[in-house]
This record gives C-alpha cells, structure tokens and sequence, in this order.
C-alpha cells in the first residue's frame, strides 16, 4: 500500500512538472502592454475570458516585429499588439470596407485604435482587393475567419484571402486563427448560420495555400458549448469553444 501510494505520488508530480513544462510564459513585452493604460476599461474587463497574454505569446509576438490584425472589429486586440511590438515595430490594423459599408462603427473603431498609437497603420480594403504589406513577422485574427464564408461575399473569398496572408508573410511568418467551433462535418453552412467553422475545414483551406500547420493550442477551449447556437445568442455569447491554429509559412 505505501508503495502504491509513492508511485501516485510520484505520478503526480510528474504530471505536474510536464503541465508546468507546456504552459504557455507570457514575455515581458506582452505583460506591459495588458498593462498599458491606455487600454479601455471595457477591454480590460473582457481579459479573463479571452486570455490576450497567452494567446499573443502563443503567436510569438516580439519587440520590433510587423504584425497585421486581420479583421481588428473593436480594436481589442490591435491596442494590445501595438504595445507590445513596441515604438519599433509596426501594426496593420484591417477592417474590411465591406464590414465598413454594414456597419459605420467599424470605420470609427479603426480611426479611434489609429490615433491612438503612433505604430498602428489602418488599412481599410475590401476584401477581394486585399494587399497587405510584404515581409510580416505574423497575420493575426480572432474570431473573424469564419467570416470569409458567409453568403453575400464571393465562393472565392478564403482562397483569395490566403493567399496574400501566405505572399504577405516573410518566410517562417506565423498565421494564427482563433475562431468559434463548428461541429466536425458541418461543413460551411454554419458560417452563416451561427458564425462558427469546423476547425478541420479551415485547417484544410489554411494549408491549401501552402501553409504548414505548426500547433493547435486548447487555450479556449469551452466543452460545454453544444456547438448548435449562434455566438452571438446571449445564452452563449462570450462563451463558446474556441479553436487556436498556429500556422507557419515555409522558411
């Protein structure tokens, strides 16, 4: 029995040594910037649920590197990445013209998070007319790739879009994408309908453009989520399953 009981705990501390061996650090320059004051309250706030720092470090964020955030909606993220790849670095803040002509807040979101920080370009495209910047460090997005397929945009518009994400990219460049969990075979018709995609499909299309899946993080993952409901239903807003997808272009 006492020999029993040295293995469990022995088992145990292992255990623990690995967890502690795969947690994701969050470097100093990712600290500061969720430190930044300047970041609004309503941001601040929202942290605990979607885990900036470790998401950000995840991708790999440094000082002085060129990041684009591809679809930057209210600017939450943008302001954190513009701290944190510093006055040396630079931040391409994208907010589709299509998403603009919906909605005018998204043109005010983009003007607002460029004002505010001398290191952020906004760029303001539609989406068939992408053209990012060459030799980024990373394309970030969350929350937004699923977007790629709902019905007024053209059948072509996610192999249009990898494809200048992957030219844009310096060789070894980072793609990470964060979206809302689609039940496995769903195909593209949740897009639409609830604004999830099945990671599979996505993982499918990211490659396709000649991407090389590195990782998948299980940061957000939320199992209690059906997976049935709309994200934006209030019973489960802010608390779906989340997928995170590093991939990376060949060096």
């Amino acid at each position: 029995m006492a020999r029993n009981l040295m293995v469990s705990v022995v088992s145990a501390l292992a255990f623990a040594v690995v967890g502690a061996a795969v947690a994701q650090p969050v470097p100093a320059n990712i600290t500061a910037a969720l430190a930044d004051p300047a970041r609004p309250a309503a941001d601040t706030a929202r942290d605990a649920a979607r885990k900036p720092g470790e998401l950000i470090a995840y991708a790999g964020v440094k000082p002085g590197d060129k990041v684009a955030d591809f679809i930057i909606g209210g600017g939450y993220f943008t302001r954190i990445l513009a701290a944190a790849v510093g006055p040396n670095g630079r931040v391409y803040a994208y907010q589709p013209d299509e998403f603009i002509k919906f909605q005018a807040s998204y043109a005010t979101n983009l003007k607002t998070v460029a004002a505010a920080y001398k290191n952020v370009t906004p760029l303001d495209a539609s989406l068939q007319a992408l053209d990012l910047p060459d030799g980024l460090d990373l394309v970030f997005t969350v929350q937004n790739y699923h977007d790629l397929h709902l019905k007024p945009f053209p059948a072509t518009t996610a192999t249009t879009v990898n494809a200048e994400i992957y030219k844009s990219l310096k060789p070894g460049g980072v793609f990470l994408v964060v979206d809302h969990v689609a039940k496995a075979g769903s195909g593209l018709a949740a897009a639409d309908s609830l604004h999830r995609i099945d990671p599979a499909l996505l993982r499918q299309e990211v490659e396709a453009a000649g991407f090389r899946f590195e990782g998948e993080s299980q940061l957000l993952d939320l199992p209690s989520d059906p997976l049935t409901a709309n994200v934006f239903d209030p019973a489960i807003r802010g608390k779906t399953d989340q997928f995170v997808m590093k991939f990376r272009k060949p060096a």
